[in-house]
């Protein structure tokens, strides 16, 4: 009955129920929570449609360090269920939800103090452990002495790291995670329409009963009717809130995470690396062929659609990084630079952000409408439930539980056997076994689907660029089943070339436009408008990080 295709005949479709049906639930934003909140209403049974003013995952969901883990560092605030939550999560999407896309990583905690550290952290990480529960897909944690250090990390400095620990939390390419929920959405039954902006609320009475939107792209009104409305809108909570004419319970400061990524040979290491910090926790990720160094965790006021890095933020991830690494990273080896944005609820206006919850709030702001905000990337299906649960109210008749924790998302089913079978994929297909195990890790089981372009047209076989696993059926299918509409979707979502290689990618730009334009049913003109719009964004961004590095000072004197 229903299929988990995005493509431009379903954005025309969807664009057309929206206006002629009336549904259960109508969520506001495509972020991970607001799509998980379509994924859960859709699978109880729900009518279900979700608009989002730009791309999927184009916020904070795209901006994120790319990990499914439980916060080590919220057990020394005592945030025990919150940890708890995030770790169950965690098991659940490595073995049944998400296996495809989400991977067990391995972590380096280095010790400075033998006996004190090993004792301290030893403690922390059994608790961590404990944690999760019965369900136990990562290996448990273990001690490692220096001696072993020296082979695992060779970059980790032996005159001040006298041991670690190692342990194991997941890893995610969060964009395509995003965005493969959308598509267990849709293929639940919800209808996905990116591109359209609400403008304001429907009332009858003092309930809200729907809200008047737009198409941003063909600029057409659009009146969507909906039993009740559930606002996912993450750092533009407070915006839409006054947008919208409501007094929300909580307000939403905004913490900026930047993370710098640098080439594979800056560290010599087979594990990732974790360090406390004075104020919070710096990851060190191992990335494809680079790493993704940080987070930091600061208050932001600015632009929320396009935070950027400062100097200090780089000097702090760099400082951090090179107390306990040889040789130390130097800004010239840096790649790229980018920032995410943490909705965090807040009801003191004078919390440091670094100290606020990552526990998430449902609030009832008038009937007919909720909105939620805060959490966890790792806790979005827990976040999901929770706003339905209180939205279902409003439906006034029974409402199924959420099914969510047992669904697993599309590509998942059958993920496993196929990875036994990439030597038979291999040899049907003609293409590599590493290209094979790259699409499974991508798609899962929709594997098949990216087979089916390449029968037809066997150059969409071929690599995009020698340098990366990507070939070019991936670039035409972003298009085809995965929603995208410009060259930015493409390089900034569907795959992740604007921060893996910023140069190449823009090298890239025409190849991909070219491969997109007749599916999109682009003219010449309309091609070089989103060519344009990418290198538009492309140039900010490297305006951007040239003017952190222009003071020459050492950044590690």
């Amino acid at each position: 009955m229903f299929n988990s295709r995005l493509d431009p005949n379903q954005r025309e479709n969807a664009l057309h129920a929206l206006e002629t049906q009336n549904f259960d639930v109508l969520v506001i934003g495509g972020g991970v929570t607001g799509v998980g909140t379509a994924l859960d209403a859709a699978s109880r049974g729900l009518r279900v449609a979700l608009v989002e003013v730009n791309d999927i995952a184009s916020g904070t969901s795209s901006r994120s360090s790319k990990l499914i883990h439980g916060g080590l560092r919220y057990l020394e605030q005592y945030d025990f269920k919150l940890v708890r939550e995030a770790l169950q999560e965690r098991e659940a999407l490595v073995t049944v939800l998400a296996p495809h896309l989400v991977k067990p990583v391995a972590f380096l905690y280095p010790l400075h103090e033998k006996i004190k550290d090993r004792t301290y952290v030893g403690a922390g990480l059994a608790l961590y452990d404990v944690l999760r529960g019965f369900n136990r897909a990562l290996p448990w944690h273990k001690h490692i002495s220096q001696k072993s250090i020296a082979a695992i990390a060779p970059s980790l400095r032996p005159d001040i790291v006298t041991g670690a620990i190692k342990y194991f939390d997941a890893q995610v390419d969060d964009a395509r995670h995003t965005m493969m929920v959308a598509r267990t959405a849709a293929r639940h039954g919800a209808v996905i329409a990116t591109r359209v902006r609400c403008e304001s609320l429907i009332f009858e009475g003092k309930k809200v009963i729907g809200v008047v939107a737009t198409d941003t792209v063909s600029g057409k009104k659009i009146n969507i009717a909906a039993a009740v409305t559930i606002m996912c809108a993450g750092v533009w909570s407070d915006e839409l809130h006054a947008k919208f004419g409501l007094k929300a319970g909580y307000e939403v400061r905004m913490s900026k995470g930047v993370h710098i990524v640098l080439p594979k040979s800056a560290i010599n290491s087979q594990s990732g690396i974790i360090l406390k910090t004075p104020t919070s926790v710096l990851f060190v990720i191992p990335w494809n062929n680079e790493w993704i160094v940080g987070t930091t965790d600061t208050e932001y006021t600015g632009d929320r659609n396009e935070p950027l890095a400062l100097r200090e933020d780089v000097e702090y991830i760099l400082n951090q990084a090179n107390r306990v690494l040889k040789p130390k990273l130097s800004e010239a080896e840096i790649i790229g630079v980018y920032a995410g944005l943490r909705p965090l609820v807040s009801r003191k206006a004078d919390s440091s952000t670094s100290k606020l919850s990552r526990e998430h709030t449902v609030d009832r702001p008038a009937p007919g409408f909720v909105s939620i905000a805060g959490g966890k990337y790792t806790t979005y299906r827990i976040m999901a439930t929770d706003a339905v649960d209180i939205a279902s109210k409003e439906l006034k008749r029974a409402v199924p539980n959420s099914v969510t924790d047992k669904l697993p998302i599309v590509g998942a089913d059958g993920y496993l056997a196929l990875m036994q079978q990439i030597p038979a994929l291999q040899s049907e297909s003609g293409l590599s076994a590493a290209t094979i195990e790259h699409l499974l890790n991508r798609y899962g089981s929709l594997i098949s689907e990216i087979l089916e372009l390449i029968a037809s047209d066997v150059s969409l076989a071929t690599s995009l660029h020698p340098s990366f696993p990507y070939i070019k059926a991936e670039i035409l299918y972003a298009v085809t089943h995965e929603g995208a509409q410009s060259v930015d979707d493409v390089i900034s979502r569907r795959t992740r070339l604007t921060f893996e290689a910023p140069e190449n990618a823009e090298t890239l730009v025409l190849q991909i436009a070219d491969i997109i334009a007749p599916a999109l049913g682009w003219n010449k003109n309309e091609k070089q408008l989103s060519i344009d719009e990418y290198m538009a964004i492309v140039h900010r961004e490297r305006e951007a990080v040239a003017s952190l590095f222009e003071d020459k000072s050492a950044v590690n004197s």
